[in-house]
């Protein structure tokens, strides 16, 4: 049996090592000098160990009482490991753990991987959109129907993509909280057959941690050159593909920086202005001495009197393992999430992205919002570039 001065002499080792006292109990004594109770048994055959604490808060006295409550449980049919957790999680749920508390202890362990950007849009949601609903519930008592009443408000005002995507960082908040023990239950996780779904499925897009890792992709992609860049092409103009694929280098203004799409182009009434960013530029640059010879800036790899096929990009993004989840025009709806989640005016967004305008909007748009736009590009080519800094 142990004794008090045994265990006020014990110091650490090399190696963690054990004072047993009796009946499975021992003082376990790790490198670092920190001494903690134990109780080993067998439970469905399966041999456990139970940590009762940590001396001296422990005390001999108080462990050896506590692994007689622990045989007791057994002797009940119960496994004192488990119970202890129910204990601790009950503990918890009466401490009155909110939904708010802990997604904010999520959001703080998760803040160091997200760009600065990404971090005030997401406590902005939070705050606007999810908090004065569910915020002050514990949540452990949160029903899968109040997370979906919380989410409709957003969905009612038009903001599918926001639901969407606050659904999934509530689904992480609650996953948080089950891995911390203080609930049992994750009532986000199913509820995407219950909300709203306007998006087709070709126009799948990706989440801000996903295209992080599809643009460090891209850009260590050790193919075709001309592919790899004309998927960054059209993810930094959100033009539609078609639109990038044809384009002549006839159409590029380097002076005024940008590109003169025509009518017969974009199959519209009227010409599509597309301002170009530094790093667009950059590209275009790189790329003049290759194909500036020819007539389109991305050429068939057949010929150059044939501009590259769609299905050129859609194999990179194919071999970069992002089939189904990345289109072409999942990057212009990409692109319109980001820009209105920060706040850009519609008008230039619209405009960037050549939606037909209203007789209004029409009248007041001589100048096609070209300064707002450059402006806008230029913040989106950086918040990409970003992603992978």
């Amino acid at each position: 049996m142990l004794t008090i001065k045994a265990i006020e002499a014990s110091k650490s080792k090399d190696k963690p090592y054990k004072l047993p006292d009796f009946g499975g109990l021992y003082l376990y004594i790790s490198t670092s000098g920190t001494k903690s109770w134990r109780f080993d048994y067998q439970y469905n055959g399966k041999r456990k160990t139970l940590t009762i604490g940590k001396y001296p808060y422990v005390s001999l006295s108080d462990a050896r009482e506590q692994k007689e409550v622990a045989k007791k449980m057994l002797f009940d049919g119960l496994d004192p490991s488990i119970e202890k957790k129910k204990k601790s999680l009950t503990a918890r749920m009466a401490k009155g753990d909110t939904f708010r508390s802990i997604a904010l202890e999520w959001f703080n362990t998760r803040k160091m991987h997200w760009s600065v950007n990404t971090r005030e849009v997401i406590i902005r949601y939070f705050e606007k959109d999810i908090f004065p609903y569910i915020g002050e519930l514990p949540i452990s008592n949160i029903r899968p129907i109040e997370m979906l009443n919380c989410l409709k408000q957003i969905e009612n005002r038009g903001a599918l993509e926001i639901a969407k995507k606050m659904r999934q960082r509530c689904t992480e908040v609650f996953q948080y909280a089950i891995i911390t023990e203080r609930a049992e239950n994750n009532p986000a996780r199913e509820l995407s057959k219950a909300m709203a779904n306007r998006t087709p499925e070709n126009y799948a897009f990706l989440m801000e941690d996903d295209m992080r890792e599809f643009m460090k992709s891209l850009q260590s992609y050790p193919g075709n050159i001309l592919v790899r860049y004309a998927t960054e092409l059209l993810i930094l103009t959100a033009v539609r593909t078609i639109e990038l694929l044809s384009c002549k280098w006839e159409y590029v203004d380097f002076e005024k920086k940008y590109i003169i799409l025509p009518k017969e182009s974009i199959k519209k009434n009227r010409v599509h202005l597309v301002p170009l960013s530094k790093q667009v530029l950059h590209i275009l640059n790189f790329l003049r001495p290759i194909t500036g010879g020819g007539e389109y800036i991305l050429p068939s790899r057949l010929t150059n009197s044939k501009h590259m096929s769609n299905g050129a990009i859609l194999g990179l993004i194919k071999r970069l393992g992002y089939a189904n989840r990345a289109t072409g025009h999942g990057f212009r709806h990409q692109f319109s999430s980001v820009l209105n989640e920060h706040g850009f005016n519609k008008d230039w967004i619209e405009k960037q992205l050549n939606h037909e305008e209203g007789s209004v909007r029409g009248i007041y748009n001589h100048a096609q919002y070209l300064d707002g736009r450059r402006e806008m590009m230029q913040w989106y080519a950086d918040y990409i570039d970003g992603l992978t800094a």
